[in-house]
């Protein structure tokens, strides 16, 4: 009987600890659509980390989960947080001035002779040279198929619900840290 007890007390201290991880430090997202593509698919599921943000501050290329209205949540990649100046000039994309290589992109990237992503500044999208403080200009991986900074603005970062660390589905594509 005491061993049942010791095992009962282990299985639900086991479950107790799931549940607090899971619904403190991490939460499971599924992809919905096809604008973070190819570095992840419609039906993807992930786990993001809800806690790194806490700890360190939002990265240029992390890939995040953000609360897009009151329905959905969007994941897309950060490119600029405050103070950045954006622009793409001949499909190739400046941050501050410099070039950022996108080796992301090359997957998806078609050879058709047409940009992957339009030109843009800041000022001509958004009608700011800067990306203010306290926010983030995201951009999905897929540059013609996404809904991103360039048509609904800078993502608050109180938005943020965390950063994706690991694919775990398909199980043939697991993948960590992006």
């Amino acid at each position: 009987m005491k061993k049942y007890r010791n095992l009962i007390r282990t299985v639900l201290l086991a479950l107790l600890l799931a549940f607090v991880f899971r619904s403190f430090f991490f939460a499971s997202y599924i992809v919905d659509g096809e604008s973070m593509e190819p570095t992840l698919y419609d039906g993807n599921l992930l786990m993001v980390n809800k806690v790194v943000y806490d700890l360190q501050d939002i990265g240029r290329q992390d890939v995040i989960v953000f609360h897009a209205n009151e329905k959905e949540d969007y994941v897309k990649r950060v490119i600029g947080v405050g103070g950045d100046e954006i622009a793409v000039r001949e499909d190739e994309l400046y941050v501050n001035g410099k070039r950022v290589k996108e080796t992301y992109l090359e997957a998806l990237r078609p050879h058709d002779g047409k940009a992957f992503t339009s030109d843009f500044t800041l000022e001509g999208v958004i009608g700011q040279m800067q990306v203010p403080e306290g926010h983030l200009f995201v951009l999905g991986d897929n540059r013609r198929d996404s809904l991103d900074s360039r048509y609904f603005g800078f993502v608050p970062i109180e938005k943020v619900v965390g950063k994706v660390d690991v694919r775990y589905w398909p199980f043939s594509q697991l993948a960590l840290q992006f």
